[in-house]
């Protein structure tokens, strides 16, 4: 008799490099695939509404891929699980791991219930190359530093294993009655139903990542290490959302990448750096695992505890709406309200600068990325905006403050970024188009453009605001 085996999804929403179903596979089980929205044990790290509305078409285009064989559940996963796997007798249940703090304490209770039960409990890696325990330095403890985390702790293990095939052929078990419908699951917003405008940015599923990965490798990745900087380009991968839900597998990323690299058709120098960023998403990942509370709720660096953030809702809502008068800046926020995704090099810029410009906490900079973007990863989110904010594992120097003018200069000198997100100042020469209020009179009415009318003035003045931060920062660096 055919074994039935639960086969439990998560952030790894494929067939392909799924070592929970290729398991569940091999054993020739009758498989239930199941999903469980569980906002009562993530608590104050439940999805954000961006990222809901892309797990919504992602389950879709699974249970598609699945037959429509999906059972989906909303509530806490450590009561359902248990009670279903009894209810259908199931023999197994098999997931791939999560690394949050919230999912690993509610996945051990889970494992001991079912193993109480009699029943099977099986984990697997599936959302990362190395796990955070098989890395640490020659002393045992876990690295705080990228380069030799990265190099001395990843590298040197080699490349990783090549991907498992998708099963060409699934039995399924039948779906239990309380199931409920993937609309029920309420993942999208019910009344302003702004994610409509997303809609023409994304394409979302296992098939789509795989297509954006190879678009990417065709044209972008042969020039990513110059070119990655550059918003107004598109070099690149934009994979980070698929990576996030599991639409694609790391695993997969590299051995394409790296298949590719030895075709020639991508240099070594492109590869290297390319490869060197979902290094960086592993690096997160370690830093999530073994530093949870300090990565998730509180400064790395405890010193930063006694920081001098400023309460300022105002300049808050108008760094959200894009509206500082700074055009890197307001580009970034814009195109983030209307695609749920930013370009790296900006997302650096935007952070800085509400976080040393305005000195708000990043925690509100944190929290409204959560909210905003499809590819809001607790790991990521959490390091990146501590990385910025320098008081995080291997951050940039508090006093590294980008100068939003310059970086605008920079990275978009024809302004093709800034034009695309604010069009009202489309018209405006190069020269001025990352300053506008240093432009004279004539050339702003030419572009027609009323300074505090149709763009506003800049929120705070550059030089000033950076004095303010450095001299906040030297209260708590004396303090240390």
């Amino acid at each position: 008799m055919s074994k039935k085996i639960i086969v439990w999804f998560r952030q790894d929403l494929r067939r392909a490099d799924n070592p929970a179903l290729y398991e569940a596979y091999q054993h020739g089980a009758h498989i239930l695939p199941v999903f469980i929205v569980d906002d009562e044990n993530a608590e104050s790290w439940k999805r954000g509404a961006a990222s809901n509305w892309w797990l919504h078409h992602s389950l879709k285009d699974l249970n598609s891929n699945l037959s429509n064989h999906m059972a989906f559940f909303r509530g806490k996963a450590d009561e359902i699980l248990p009670k279903l796997a009894k209810d259908i007798s199931a023999d197994a249940v098999y997931w791939n791991r999560c690394y949050e703090p919230w999912c690993k304490s509610r996945d051990a209770t889970i494992k001991k219930l079912l193993e109480k039960d009699g029943i099977n409990a099986e984990s697997f890696k599936a959302g990362l190359i190395w796990e955070p325990w098989t890395i640490q330095t020659n002393s045992g403890t876990p690295y705080k530093v990228f380069t030799p985390f990265y190099k001395n702790g990843c590298l040197e293990k080699g490349d990783p294993q090549d991907p498992l095939p998708a099963p060409d052929r699934l039995t399924y078990a039948d779906k239990p009655k309380n199931a409920v419908s993937l609309d029920a699951l309420n993942l999208l917003p019910s009344r302003v139903r702004w994610d409509k405008k997303m809609e023409k940015h994304w394409q979302i599923g296992e098939e789509s990542a795989n297509e954006t990965l190879s678009d990417f490798i065709d044209k972008g990745a042969g020039s990513y290490k110059t070119d990655r900087d550059l918003p107004g380009k598109d070099n690149t991968s934009r994979l980070s959302p698929h990576l996030h839900f599991g639409e694609i597998s790391p695993r997969t990323v590299w051995y394409e990448i790296r298949k590719r690299q030895e075709t020639d058709s991508i240099s070594r120098a492109d590869t290297k750096v390319f490869l060197s960023e979902i290094g960086w998403r592993e690096f997160c990942y370690n830093l999530l695992y073994h530093f949870e509370e300090r990565i998730t709720d509180k400064p790395l660096q405890e010193k930063f505890e006694t920081f001098p953030w400023r309460k300022r809702e105002s300049y808050l809502e108008k760094w959200k709406k894009g509206q500082t008068g700074y055009p890197i800046v307001d580009a970034g926020m814009r195109q983030l309200w209307e695609t749920g995704w930013m370009h790296n090099r900006v997302r650096m810029i935007v952070a800085s600068f509400l976080i040393k410009h305005l000195m708000i906490h990043w925690q509100e900079g944190e929290k409204w990325f959560w909210d905003t973007l499809v590819d809001a990863d607790l790991a990521n989110n959490s390091a990146n905006w501590q990385w910025v904010a320098g008081c995080g594992a291997d951050a940039a120097p508090f006093f590294r403050i980008f100068n939003p003018i310059t970086q605008g200069e920079k990275f978009d000198p024809k302004g093709h970024y800034i034009r695309r997100w604010v069009s009202e100042l489309k018209n405006l020469p190069d020269k001025y188009i990352s300053s506008p209020w240093t432009a004279d009179k004539d050339t702003l009415k030419k572009a027609g453009i009323e300074l505090g009318k149709d763009y506003p003035e800049p929120i705070v003045d550059h030089s000033q605001a950076r004095e303010e931060a450095l001299e906040a920062y030297k209260k708590v660096k004396n303090a240390d």
